[in-house]
């Protein structure tokens, strides 16, 4: 998934991108309140780690903003003003979660991923569709208990289209959520459709794949 970080500690923001980056997240730094709505602007994420105490403003008046426009965003306040009134402030401004520092990256990476599967309305760590079963944790399908050898792209394309089921996903939104800033990539090459058309072809050998649809000219739909 594709993740914003608002932390004014560059040493800090770095730090909790590499450790997620390794967990298979895109991020992003922003280490203002003006960089974080310009990239909330300009770009599709999927959750934000956000910051209070940000060197041009309060961090909640980014959540603020955020809410009146992108409310689907998965939002965790981190900070080091722990008091219960800040937390409830948070929370009742529309944060899905609240982390103190310092806290411990493993319990970020956890939260992290329990907001995201909430939010698109899972309550389990294995997705569940037509026969396949995605281990998201551990990058792993199979179809009725057997193992199905996917490569990190098609893992996370196949992730992304059932999470967002019944919806039409654009070449464009793959592009930016499993490769990262659409800016540096040319997304009019048709890597995507290669690696798609890669995975339905590992998928058709289980079942049938009428589910997986294509949209002409737009992108991708999973039937569900």
């Amino acid at each position: 998934m594709n993740i914003l970080i608002v932390e004014d500690n560059k040493e800090l923001a770095i730090e909790v991108k590499d450790f997620l980056s390794d967990g298979g997240y895109v991020c992003k730094i922003a280490n203002t309140c003006n960089e974080a709505l310009d990239e909330i602007g300009g770009n599709d994420y999927d959750a934000m780690l956000l910051d209070l105490g940000l060197p041009d403003g309060d961090g909640f008046d980014v959540l603020k903003a955020v809410r009146k426009t992108k409310s689907k965003i998965a939002v965790i306040v981190i900070t080091a003003r722990g008091e219960l009134d800040d937390r409830i402030d948070g929370l009742h401004l529309g944060a899905d979660d609240y982390l103190t520092k310092p806290f411990a990256l493993t319990e970020l990476s956890a939260r992290l991923f329990a907001v995201i599967r909430r939010m698109h309305g899972y309550t389990l760590n294995d997705l569940i569709i037509h026969g396949f079963s995605l281990q998201l944790q551990d990058y792993k399908v199979s179809y009725d208990g057997t193992p199905i050898n996917l490569t990190k792209k098609e893992f996370d394309i196949f992730q992304y289209l059932v999470l967002n089921k019944n919806r039409v996903i654009t070449r464009l939104q793959l592009t930016e959520h499993i490769w990262g800033d659409i800016l540096e990539i040319n997304s009019d090459s048709n890597f995507i459709d290669v690696h798609v058309r890669n995975l339905r072809k590992k998928l058709d050998k289980h079942t049938t794949i009428d589910w997986f649809e294509t949209v002409r000219n737009v992108g991708y739909r999973i039937n569900a």
